[in-house]
């Protein structure tokens, strides 16, 4: 079975820098891609960033320029920089991959901008 797990959320001003990291575990063949989603109160869930099958990166337009994804194969492990935060980058943030060709989430990790 496989799990992901998210760290690295937590309180920031706005403007300031926090990195999401995601841990892949259990049975793992081949993570064939990963991403992260947020869902801010009273929204919907939305892709922030993630990669393609054909190895590219794909970004909300909101976080473009300030936000960066990154993996580690090795380690199994996804990233998430955010730099230059702001009010309205406050939700909860998921990570997601495709590991051998089937799709999990994790369970969530809260991020709070505040002014």
């Amino acid at each position: 079975q496989v799990q992901l797990v998210e760290s690295g959320a937590g309180l920031v001003q706005a403007g300031g820098s926090l990195r999401l990291s995601c841990a892949a575990t259990g049975n793992i063949g081949r993570i064939n891609t990963m991403g992260w989603y947020r869902q801010a109160p009273g929204k919907q869930r939305e892709l922030v960033a993630g990669e393609t099958t054909f190895g590219n990166t794909d970004y909300a337009d909101s976080v473009k320029g300030r936000f960066t994804i990154s993996r580690d194969n090795a380690k199994k492990m996804g990233y998430l920089q955010m730099n230059s935060l702001k009010l309205e980058d406050t939700g909860v943030y998921y990570c997601t991959a495709k590991v051998d060709g089937w799709d999990h989430w994790g369970q969530g990790t809260q991020v709070t901008v505040s002014s």
